[in-house]
């Protein structure tokens, strides 16, 4: 199998995969018409889809390996080509989610009260 796709013209499409389903999963868009399409998609498959941007990526690739590649073959090693470049441009231009630490939360067991005469009690202390 060669795919006679050149690497500037691969990086070129993995960009413009990774745009389109950057822009449907994260952003506002003009006018707010992206967050008018989330809120519009609900609940269901397809707004569990714009939540996902590894699942949505998978959806903007089969489109764009469906026009490169001539063969069928081609047309499945794209598809997971161009969606794993976009999944991997998104790791490498995301700011780490780092979950905030668990509230501190401190039991302390009050001491019990000691007798004065507990020392008394102890054979070895007499």
């Amino acid at each position: 199998m060669t795919i006679q796709l050149s690497i500037t013209s691969f990086v070129i499409v993995v960009l413009a995969v990774w745009r389109i389903t950057h822009l449907f999963w994260g952003e506002d868009g003009p006018g707010d018409i992206f967050v008018r399409v989330r809120r519009l998609a609900g609940a269901g498959f397809l707004g569990r889809l714009l939540d996902c941007f590894y699942c949505l990526s998978l959806w903007v690739a089969l489109p764009c390996a469906g026009l490169l590649g001539r063969t069928w073959l081609e047309r499945l090693a794209l598809w997971f080509s161009l969606s794993g470049g976009a999944i991997l441009l998104e790791r490498a231009t995301s700011r780490p989610r780092i979950a905030p630490p668990p509230p501190a939360i401190w039991h302390e067991a009050p001491l019990p009260e000691e007798r004065k005469d507990e020392e008394s009690d102890h054979v070895m202390l007499r």
